[in-house]
């Protein structure tokens, strides 16, 4: 399940459902993920806006954050490395 928040701002619908799609991907690419979660704020700097995704993996909690102008760009950036994270999470605890 994916849970979105949005801190100090109200996001609209359009940025909800592509979080949702681009965030739903990583729950495809692994079964056994907890609930993902989403939250989206923006940072001091201008034209800067934050990403956070956070889920647990068997064993370990994974976080990924990332920045950039724009939230769409900040959620692909984010789910990229989450996917990286969870690949190596997924050799580490399978080749023990």
């Amino acid at each position: 399940m994916i849970n979105v928040k949005s801190l100090k701002f109200d996001a609209d619908q359009k940025l909800l459902d592509y979080v949702e799609k681009k965030v739903g991907k990583i729950e495809k690419f692994f079964d056994n993920l907890g609930d993902i979660d989403v939250t989206l704020s923006l940072s001091p700097e201008p034209d800067n806006k934050n990403v956070r995704l956070q889920t647990r993996f068997p064993g370990e909690d994974l976080v990924i954050e990332r920045n950039a102008k724009t939230f769409e760009e900040a959620v692909t950036e984010a789910v990229d490395a989450m996917k990286e994270k969870i690949v190596r999470a997924k050799e580490r605890r399978f080749d023990k």
